[in-house]
């Protein structure tokens, strides 16, 4: 079966998952709107709008109903939402046998914990929440203490809860539903039974307070609607549908007495009371209707499937019908193949196991659309309902190939679908399907012979003018795309065995074909068709073939799950990877050709490096990609998957990060990394639980502060600390003269290297020794510190400083080495020039007149600015110019070494501290340009 709001498998979040391969890291999942679970609609008097929240599957979504616009993803649940619910201050969701509370839909305020089984219900009522879990037992949680209010356990045998609501003007009272038919008000102050009604014997769907006092809509399994008056258990109508059990009833309150009933086969029926007699119908969903909604005071019924839809209905018909206003839907079935179209990439064509060619953008999902589905005979379907065109639907679309080319033109897709002789063909431009079946006129049914011959592969020319078209019976032909006129037959036929992949190059000088048989071939595009140029033979049969164009890189893989890689010009077989061990199911090229990324039924993708010929990365997923596709900027590969109905992003970490590549053993064990989903990857309920809660009253976000957490007196003057946050990097506020100079030091001497020679000054009447800075400054105590330290003797003492050649900077480096307090280092370095620094570090060396033990103590002092993130450009400045000066012979030294791996770490560790948010700054950006 299909998981159809499942976006990553149950129970992965926290299994050892990884979030990321070497070069690929999960971004989001794409084309999910909802699921089995009843969506839920708040009505926000500040936006003057209502706001839809759907679940899919561990995440739910927030829209707008206005536009349908996607405000928000909610976190991610440690496993499948069960239940959901909002009020007007939180949203409610079930998972895992805990209840969550989240504030803007994001902010997580209270987490409910006691329950033995998977919560089914939930019921907000005021300020306690109502939850009852498959052990039936009902509890009432006071919201704001998170404590137990009530509990209440019922005896399965007798009255197993299936439905419950809250009457209006019922205070402290809720009914319950059973699966035994009954009713019970119950009441949850007092902890009493009130009333119990015997119902019909069938099971009890739903339940829904009237408009009118004192009534309720019960609805049942076997298709009966019940009108019961609450007050004198007096049943006031009876309705019966017979296409299947109630699952969900609503009322219209914006005038006509219409009730609303939806069923599981996807019908919606609408009820007048007045004639107590059906006033309509329509066919709402190909799945059941998990929700049916009216809106208060509004013409309007919003509905959700599990056949990954939404709609919004608007009663405007002349009869008094509903029409469709709004609709957001993905795919119905799993999808099959995906393709980025055009060079934006920012659009995905994908087509599934419904029949149905989609486009999803990677920017909103307000850029997503239909194409529609395939069908035989698009004219006489589009008069049809279009959930009565089964016959006319054509079969899945298996693999389709696009151009930019004449896309307002004509069409400009062409597709092939499982079991048919037929090739279909698309217009994006026009967001339909073609008026063309492309099938050979000796295929066609009055010339027809072979009744299993059906399409295999399928290839749009550069120019898109062509179309070609291989065959199971070896044929291989070309047709005009936009005549849908047939222009030649390769070969005759083009092999004896099935096509199972073709290909043009990018200026229709020839094409190349690949069969069943391990052949190869090249034809000639146009002149002599019927002989090919030339033939490469293969240990095996050949699975599928994928082309880059613009390197002339042909990628074939074989049935025995090798690939192999042809150069298109010289015809030769240059790289062969071997590494799977199943069925290929796709492969992709990067757009530099440098990589192939290959999918295959062993749940692995495999990065593979041309230029070395060598795999530089591979990971393993939840179930084996179908379809994978990178996009022509390089920055994302989209991949699908079996039984999902989602595509997924994954971002190319090479554009954000320096990365190392190495080689990796092909027959290693793969890292298993989570599929992607559609809220923020690292963002799951454990990490949001160590976060501070906000305040619970109010719309604001912000806490109000008091004024004696203020105090009594305010400070106007403001004095900014030298580090406003110690995890975050500070500059050092220094001219970039200071440091950006260090780097060119040497270029810039060279530049200013006098034309004349130096004139030696006149003697100065007398001299005093100053210390070395930006500012000039004597130093007056030199004599008097040699003459104390050598006891007044004229004679230098060795170890006491006399004899030493170590700069001042070295000397402060040898006392920190011991004390461990680089400040005094630090600070001396930042009163330095240039040119000062430049001398400095070049006197660290033994050669120079330091030793390996000061070059450890700089490089400690450089690990201290790191891991303090203060001074971070003149830290990396002086770090630059430690290594270009030394280079290799830092090597000689292994305590040397030891430091300048330590101070690798930190630095690393600091830069990534703020990396994340400048990323999502750089993609914020892009997004918003986007739009422009």
């Amino acid at each position: 079966m299909t998981n159809t709001g499942q976006i990553v498998s149950k129970g992965t979040l926290n299994d050892g998952l990884v979030n990321s391969s070497v070069i690929f890291r999960r971004n989001r999942a794409l084309g999910y709107v909802s699921n089995n679970v009843p969506a839920a609609i708040r009505y926000v008097r500040r936006r003057k709008d209502t706001l839809i929240t759907t679940c899919i599957g561990r995440s739910f979504q927030v829209y707008t109903a206005s536009h349908f616009r996607l405000l928000h993803v909610g976190p991610v649940h440690p496993d499948e939402i069960t239940a959901l619910a909002m009020d007007r201050i939180h949203t409610y969701t079930a998972s895992n046998r805990c209840i969550y509370a989240w504030r803007a839909g994001k902010h997580q305020r209270h987490v409910f914990r006691g329950h033995t089984r998977n919560v089914h219900l939930l019921l907000p009522f005021a300020a306690h929440l109502i939850a009852v879990d498959e052990a039936n037992v009902l509890r009432v949680w006071d919201i704001a203490k998170e404590e137990v209010y009530l509990e209440l356990q019922f005896n399965a045998d007798e009255f197993l809860i299936t439905a419950l609501a809250h009457p209006p003007a019922y205070l402290n009272k809720i009914v319950l539903g059973s699966q035994q038919g009954m009713l019970k008000i119950w009441n949850i102050k007092e902890n009493r039974l009130v009333f119990t009604f015997a119902g019909t014997g069938s099971r009890v769907t739903c339940i829904q307070p009237s408009p009118a006092l004192d009534v309720v809509a019960v609805g049942h399994q076997d298709g009966t609607i019940v009108l019961l008056n609450l007050k004198f258990d007096e049943v006031l109508m009876k309705f019966k549908q017979d296409w299947g059990q109630v699952s969900q009833i609503s009322f219209r309150t914006d005038g006509p007495p219409i009730m609303v009933t939806a069923c599981s086969n996807g019908h919606v029926a609408f009820w007048n009371l007045e004639d107590r007699k059906i006033a309509g119908q329509l066919q709402a969903h190909e799945d059941s209707v998990a929700t049916a909604i009216c809106f208060n005071n509004e013409p309007l019924l919003f509905t959700t499937s599990p056949d990954n839809s939404m709609k919004l209905w608007i009663f405007d018909m002349p009869d008094n019908g509903a029409r469709m206003l709004r609709i957001r839907e993905g795919h119905t079935g799993p999808p099959l193949c995906i393709r980025y179209h055009g060079n934006s990439g920012t659009t995905i064509l994908s087509a599934g196991e419904d029949s149905a060619l989609r486009v999803f953008s990677t920017i909103t999902e307000s850029f997503n659309k239909s194409m529609g589905k395939a069908s035989y005979n698009r004219k006489k379907s589009k008069r049809r309902n279009r959930f009565e065109e089964d016959s006319l639907r054509m079969p899945p679309i298996i693999e389709f190939t696009s151009e930019t080319t004449r896309e307002r033109k004509w069409d400009n897709i062409a597709a092939l679908h499982e079991g048919v002789i037929q090739t279909t063909t698309w217009s994006f431009h026009k967001n339909r399907m073609g008026r063309h079946r492309l099938v050979p006129e000796k295929f066609q049914n009055k010339n027809r012979t072979d009744y299993n011959t059906i399409t295999t592969c399928v290839t749009l020319t550069h120019c898109c003018n062509f179309v070609i078209i291989g065959y199971s019976s070896g044929d291989l032909e070309r047709f005009n795309i936009q005549s849908g006129i047939h222009r030649a037959s390769y070969g005759d036929p083009a092999h004896k065995s099935a096509v199972r992949g073709v290909v043009s190059d990018i200026l229709n000088q020839f094409v190349i074909s690949g069969c069943g048989d391990g052949l190869l071939k090249f034809w000639p595009f146009k002149e002599k068709v019927s002989n090919y140029i030339k033939c490469l033979k293969f240990s095996d049969g050949i699975a599928l073939m994928r082309i880059h164009r613009e390197s002339a890189m042909l990628a074939v893989a074989l049935v025995n799950f090798s690939v192999h890689i042809v150069d298109v010009d010289t015809r030769v077989v240059v790289r062969k990877f071997e590494g799977h061990i199943a069925k290929l199911n796709d492969m992709t090229f990067s757009p530099d050709s440098r990589w192939l990324i290959t999918a295959s039924m062993d749940s692995t993708i495999k990065v593979w490096d041309i230029p070395s010929s060598y795999m530089i990365d591979h990971f393993k997923v939840d179930r084996p990609c179908v379809s994978l596709s990178m996009s022509p900027n390089g920055d994302f590969l989209a991949t699908a998957h079996v039984n999902y109905l989602g595509i997924y992003l994954w971002a190319n970490k090479m554009l954000f990060n320096q990365i190392t590549l190495r080689s990796i053993n092909p027959y290693s064990t793969p890292p298993f990394v989570g599929l992607p989903i559609s809220a923020s990857d690292d963002m799951d309920v454990a990490d949001l639980m160590q976060k501070t809660k906000l305040a619970e009253n109010g719309d604001d976000e912000d806490e109000d502060v008091s004024d004696e957490e203020v105090g009594p007196e305010i400070n106007l003057t403001y004095e900014s600390p030298s580090q406003l946050d110690s995890d975050l990097i500070t500059l050092s506020g220094a001219a970039a003269s200071r440091w950006q100079n260090l780097l060119d030091l040497e270029v810039i001497k060279k530049r200013n290297k006098p034309k004349a020679p130096p004139k030696t000054p006149k003697q100065a009447p007398f001299f005093l020794p100053t210390v070395a800075g930006l500012d000039i400054k004597f130093d007056i105590g030199q004599n008097t510190d040699n003459a104390a330290d050598n006891d007044g003797s004229r004679v230098l003492q060795p170890g006491a400083g006399g004899l030493s050649t170590l700069t001042n900077f070295g000397k402060m480096l040898h006392a920190s080495a011991d004390s461990k307090n680089y400040e005094q280092c630090v600070e001396h370095l930042k009163q330095l020039g240039p040119s000062m620094i430049d001398f400095e570090i070049k006197s660290l060396h033994p050669n120079g007149g330091g030793s390996y033990r000061i070059m450890v103590a700089f490089l400690k002092t450089i690990e201290s600015m790191f891991q303090s993130n203060a001074n971070y450009e003149l830290t990396q400045a002086y770090l630059s110019v430690f290594l270009r000066v030394y280079g290799i012979d830092l090597l000689d030294s292994e305590d040397v070494i030891d430091a300048l791996e330590q101070v690798s770490e930190v630095q690393e560790k600091s830069w990534k501290v703020v990396e994340d948010k400048l990323l999502f700054g750089l993609g914020v950006v892009t997004a918003l340009r986007n739009f422009v």
